[in-house]
């Protein structure tokens, strides 16, 4: 949620959250400032700490306000994420990844998910992107390789949701989400930047962009579904919050690879309408539903993550009006620490590999009312 109200300032230059993002963003960075929290010790997964990473990464590329200086800042806060979780890096089972849980204790700890997985790899592309960083491309490159390798994505890059480490990650779950699509999307469009528009990583975009075919309705053109809940009315909380996710990312990446800039817009376009469309439920007639292919037939269900789906995907639409993202050398005024962070995981059971230190590179929900409110703001866009 706090990765939207970024992006909403950044698309509108509203700044009447900020002091509520700034606060969010701070309060839960933890002991260490990695956002390894103890009052969430028993839920905290890789790819909950990994999202944090993210909001502080878009803090630090979209120049939304630098904390006070006696705090710490944007950019070292997704360093010290990146730290943390590099020190994770699981050779024991699997050849590598990162486990979808961080304590042994927690369900989970013994699956390795791509979202965890994709987030890392995310974090690491920006990472190189905007200090310049080779250890953090060459991160990037390991996360993107094991995904392939151990078969989370596959020859036709379709993304899977994981597989346990109890059978050597043989049995690979098939469910498919777009936010593992669209965090792939964007960590290789940053690569395709660093590498200098190689071929290899443009390839990559192309075909993660063509992959997400499957997530986009055949009654409703380029209306975006979530094809593995919505048409069985199976979605839970998580999952109406990951069309958000996939429109921000397929926005972010055009900055990336201007070349597909005009078929993600052809699918936002549509889906952002048909979302608008959506929001028309509850008394006040705003609530948003999930099914943006049933127009303006309200589908009866209410959460932040419909508000945040609709409200990414309709701000999504003013990508063109905004500057590229920022890094350390074009205009970046974000301060790092290439040593952030609280040394790894707290879990002693989980084996590390050595990483040297050069190397080492939520808060509660905001209400619905605040992006309902933001969703009314940007409605024009698709009027």
């Amino acid at each position: 949620m706090f990765g939207s109200l970024i992006d909403y300032f950044y698309y509108t230059g509203d700044d009447q959250y900020n002091d509520l993002v700034t606060e969010g963003l701070l309060f839960q960075t933890g002991t260490n400032n990695d956002y390894m929290t103890p009052n969430q010790t028993k839920t905290t997964g890789n790819d909950d700490q990994g999202f944090w990473g993210m909001a502080v990464m878009s803090a630090a590329e979209q120049k939304f306000p630098n904390p006070p200086a006696d705090k710490p800042q944007w950019l070292a806060l997704a360093q010290a994420v990146f730290n943390t979780q590099a020190l994770r890096w699981d050779t024991q089972f699997c050849n590598g990844g990162l486990r979808w849980q961080v304590f042994t204790f927690n369900t989970g700890y013994d699956y390795k998910n791509t979202i965890s997985n994709g987030v890392f790899f995310n974090i690491a592309a920006r990472l190189a992107m905007y200090t310049g960083n080779q250890t953090y491309a060459d991160w990037a490159v390991k996360a993107w390789d094991w995904t392939a390798a151990v078969g989370m994505m596959s020859q036709d890059y379709h993304f899977f949701d994981g597989a346990h480490t109890t059978l050597n990650c043989t049995d690979i779950n098939k469910q498919q989400w777009t936010y593992n699509a669209g965090v792939y999307l964007l960590g290789a469009a940053n690569m395709y930047n660093f590498t200098n528009g190689s071929d290899l990583w443009k390839g990559r975009v192309d075909n993660i962009l063509n992959g997400t075919a499957l997530f986009y309705s055949t009654t409703a053109p380029n209306v975006m579904i979530e094809i593995a809940c919505e048409p069985y009315n199976t979605c839970d909380t998580d999952n109406w919050s990951f069309k958000a996710y996939l429109a921000r990312w397929m926005a972010a990446s055009t900055k990336m690879a201007p070349w597909i800039y005009d078929s993600v817009m052809e699918k936002l376009r549509a889906s952002a309408a048909a979302a608008a469309l959506q929001c028309s439920g509850g008394s006040s007639g705003t609530l948003c539903g999930m099914k943006w292919t049933d127009g303006a037939k309200y589908d009866g269900t209410t959460g932040v993550g419909q508000q945040m789906s609709a409200m990414e995907v309709i701000q999504s639409l003013l990508i063109s009006r905004v500057a590229a993202p920022v890094t350390g050398s074009t205009g970046g005024t974000s301060k790092g620490d290439p040593s952030a962070g609280g040394g790894g995981t707290f879990n002693p059971a989980l084996p590390h590999g050595a990483i040297e230190k050069k190397d080492r590179v939520g808060a509660g929900i905001l209400t619905t009312l605040v992006l309902v409110s933001g969703v009314g703001i940007v409605w024009w866009m698709i009027a």
